[in-house]
């Protein structure tokens, strides 16, 4: 039985082509600041979003983690979405590693703009109340169904903060995705924060690492916190040759992620047991059961005919695409899923 495993963009494997590149690395003491690999993708990455510099970095939470902690002080607020994945995902992290407390926001699709933000300023005189010093935007948003901001309301919320002196930190784990679709250069997109996360190991499938990119000031502000976070490595330009790699060729495929998507979006919505699918517009598809069917318990009856799924809240599923699902597992997924009784 063929295994389609649409769980997470996180599940796929490196190339033979990545494994080459990861074994031909050249390699130093990172915590030194003598890996020439790490060095070099550090360098790319920053000057591809527009910025000074970049801090190599294990996985999003950590940078996510990193930046918050930068920008913040213990006692300040954190204004984000009320689906933020620096919320509902990352353990708690606001508040145990930086101090601060947050803000939350509705939004749509776990996105907010500039007049969200100016509504929910805390005042700065009134000793009751937190600091507001940050605004994280998530683009994609997972738990929004992988939607993408508008660039204009994106400079709009930049220009709010500068206003208000707020820092601007972007969670872009699945940035390429939203590129991807807006046509938008990094360089372009990026200069509108101050900081910006990224992920290399979803979309772009290498196994391990993100990137947290600002300012020079900035990023040694980031290796301090690195540091105490333990996130120093040594040796590790053997991962960083995957980030390279997966940033030289994995870019522009991403568009063929969003096609098939689309496709699972289509069959999943004429399937009698799925009430509704979320609108789809980059790799990852949600959708809702019918009235009374469990997500957990539908998720082990798809296991069973080789469709590996993501419980997602009450009756909710996820499927997410990628680089190790291609047109032959769309269609053996429509044939299974139509022998599921769910």
């Amino acid at each position: 039985m063929t295994i389609i495993d649409l769980r997470s963009d996180t599940v796929t494997k490196p190339s033979l082509a990545m494994r080459q590149a990861m074994s031909e690395a050249q390699v130093g003491d990172d915590v030194f600041g003598e890996d020439p690999t790490i060095n070099e993708l550090q360098e790319m990455t920053a000057k591809m979003f527009g910025h000074e510099a970049a801090l190599f970095c294990s996985s999003g939470t950590q940078t996510n983690q990193i930046a918050i902690q930068v920008h913040t002080q213990p006692g300040d607020e954190v204004i984000c979405a009320s689906l933020a994945h620096v919320y509902l995902y990352e353990g708690g992290g606001i508040a145990k590693n930086s101090g601060a407390s947050v803000r939350l926001i509705e939004g749509n699709r776990g996105r907010i703009d500039g007049q969200d933000v100016i509504s929910n300023i805390n005042d700065a005189a009134d000793v009751h109340l937190p600091l507001s010093t940050l605004v994280c935007l998530e683009d994609t948003s997972n738990k929004g169904g992988g939607a993408v901001y508008d660039f204009q309301v994106i400079k709009e919320l930049a220009k709010a903060c500068k206003e208000h002196k707020l820092a601007l930190h972007l969670d872009g784990a699945r940035v390429f995705n939203a590129l991807a679709v807006t046509g938008l250069s990094p360089s372009e997109y990026g200069k509108e924060f101050d900081s910006i996360s990224i992920c290399l190991s979803k979309g772009l499938g290498a196994p391990i690492g993100s990137m947290v990119i600002g300012s020079k000031e900035f990023i040694k502000k980031a290796h301090r916190s690195r540091k105490a976070f333990g996130g120093g490595m040594r040796q590790a330009g053997i991962i960083a040759a995957a980030g390279i790699y997966a940033l030289q060729n994995n870019i522009d495929r991403l568009k063929e992620d969003h096609q098939r998507a689309r496709l699972l979006g289509e069959i999943v919505s004429r399937l009698s047991w799925v009430e509704s699918v979320m609108p789809i517009d980059t790799n990852i598809v949600i959708f809702q059961l019918r009235k009374g069917l469990d997500a957990k318990k539908a998720v082990v009856t798809l296991a069973e005919k080789g469709i590996l799924a993501f419980a997602f809240g009450p009756g909710k599923i996820r499927l997410v695409t990628h680089l190790d699902i291609n047109d032959d597992h769309i269609s053996d997924f429509q044939s299974q899923i139509k022998k599921s009784e769910i």
